[in-house]
């Protein structure tokens, strides 16, 4: 397996500036191998685009963050809930942390967006309650 950490070195989106990207014009593919390029990075998330060459995989392993994926191009294997499962483009799939995964682009490329979200270390919250104008008035 031939991966490759960074498309480029630089970091995309700026978190303290609004912008856009288009990620088709950021993926690209390497024959016989796995390239990622992080599109936005902050102590509570971060934003990963995938690019997998037929034939390439992840293998089994787990994350300390919420990871949430959405397949972009291709489709892929999916190891979640203890199961093979294949994902075709479009697919959003959720991990919550620690849940153990793996990927395989096994009938042709796969590119996917990744992003982790650190979770919140806070008690749950209340439930939200509903004001109205005259009680906040009154």
């Amino acid at each position: 397996m031939c991966y490759a950490s960074n498309m480029s070195s630089a970091i995309p989106l700026d978190p303290a500036t609004a912008a856009t990207v288009v990620l088709s014009d950021l993926l690209q593919f390497a024959e016989g191998g796995i390239v990622s390029r992080t599109l936005l990075s902050t102590p509570a998330v971060r934003v990963v685009l995938f690019a997998f060459a037929t034939g390439q995989e992840l293998t089994e392993h787990t994350n300390s963050r919420r990871a949430i994926v959405q397949i972009l191009s291709g489709h892929c294997d999916f190891l979640f809930g203890g199961r093979w499962q294949r994902l075709e483009t479009g697919t959003l799939l959720q991990l919550p942390p620690h849940h153990l995964h793996a990927l395989r682009a096994v009938d042709g490329p796969c590119a996917l967006l990744l992003t982790l979200c650190t979770e919140a270390d806070a008690p749950s919250a209340a439930p939200a309650t509903t004001t109205t104008a005259a009680e906040a008035n009154a």
